[in-house]
């Protein structure tokens, strides 16, 4: 049975995120030359970022365009929620249906490396490790008046106002003279200037953060947040607008079965499905005696589709659609010249195989 899982994380934290941690497994007599192995089931992470986007209304929102000439203020508070993007990783996860012992031979020098989870990586040689660099959260964009804190900008002749009407009279009068102040010191016309570089730009700094502040109880206030999270799925058939998580207006990315958002729908179509390897009169090989297990992956087309646009689209190998073949475990143990070789650990498939 499919099923999706949906998990909050900034940071992923599987072994597809960041660097793996590998272990080294040498072959000698305390285990009996014998070495345990799991081969992987494919599982796709489906990285999700949505952005946060909080606007809030000026209190002087109806005088924007009277006494700053600027249409298009905020007029009332609203929280929205938008899907940036979706991408799909393949990674494994040990089948407990797929676990494995390699047999060396007495005396042998021979070994495998395996991920933190038991996948093997390689034999004979150092794996080659993917690493995945996870999208890191933007920090939350804050605005010229966070959570509203206007009393920094409040003048004493502002406060003395007698009406909403004159108080916003009184800001645009205090927010022109921001910018001539800031045009006069860029032009050189005022009786001191500041005494070096460094001043000269604290000083047009500080007169850039009155103006927007002095803006936004005009025009509001934007703040925006990104946030990720991962939700795990693990094919197993074909999927047809299979609704795997919902975008909601009021709390972002939520799980599949929350009604309060738009769903995100998964298509999953098998392109290719592994075959056992033929030999030169395309009969079927026959598998080595104790042979070292590997996987031939098959291949998927995963779309993700709000309905009406695609968000992602690509292939993906997954080795549930493949089929488990091995190698002469005599190609690893021969003394003078052993083989050596490296795996996918998305999908137990052979990497490189080589001496």
């Amino acid at each position: 049975m499919k099923y999706a899982l949906l998990s909050l994380c900034l940071l992923f934290t599987t072994s597809i995120g960041l660097a793996q941690e590998t272990k080294r497994l040498t072959a000698d007599k305390h285990n009996e030359y014998g070495l345990i192995f799991s081969l992987p089931q494919t599982h796709l992470d489906l990285e999700v970022v949505a952005t946060k986007t909080i606007r809030k209304a000026g209190p002087y929102y109806q005088y924007a365009e009277k006494y700053l000439g600027i249409p298009g203020a905020i007029t009332q508070d609203s929280e929205t929620w938008s899907l940036t993007s979706v991408k799909v990783n393949p990674y494994g996860v040990p089948d407990p249906e797929e676990q494995y012992l390699m047999q060396f031979k007495s005396g042998s020098d021979g070994y495998i490396v395996l991920d933190e989870n038991g996948l093997l990586l390689s034999i004979n040689t150092d794996p080659e490790v993917d690493t995945i660099v996870p999208i890191e959260p933007k920090a939350k964009k804050k605005s010229p008046l966070d959570n509203h804190d206007y009393a920094k900008v409040y003048s004493e002749e502002l406060l003395m106002s007698a009406s909403t009407a004159k108080m916003a009279e009184v800001a645009a009068k205090q927010l022109y003279r921001i910018r001539e102040s800031r045009l006069n010191l860029v032009t050189g016309e005022v009786d001191e200037l500041p005494a070096d570089g460094e001043s000269f730009k604290l000083v047009i700094q500080q007169l850039d953060e009155q103006e927007a502040a002095l803006t936004a109880l005009f025009m509001g206030t934007t703040q925006t947040e990104t946030v990720i999270k991962h939700i795990d799925y693990i094919p197993v058939e074909e999927a047809t607008n299979e609704v795997v998580f919902r975008i909601s207006d009021l709390y972002g990315i939520v799980d599949s079965n929350n009604l309060s958002g738009a769903p995100i729908y998964l298509n999953l179509q098998i392109t290719e499905e592994g075959q056992l390897p033929v030999d030169n009169k395309g009969e079927v090989k026959k598998m080595p005696k104790n042979a070292v297990p590997y996987a031939i992956p098959g291949k998927a087309e995963v779309t993700l589709t709000d309905g009406k646009k695609a968000l992602f689209k690509g292939e993906v190998p997954v080795a549930q659609f493949g089929v488990i073949f091995g190698l002469d475990p005599s190609l690893f143990t021969d003394k003078k010249n052993p083989t050596c070789a490296t795996f996918y650990p998305q999908t137990g498939a052979i990497r490189q195989l080589g001496k």
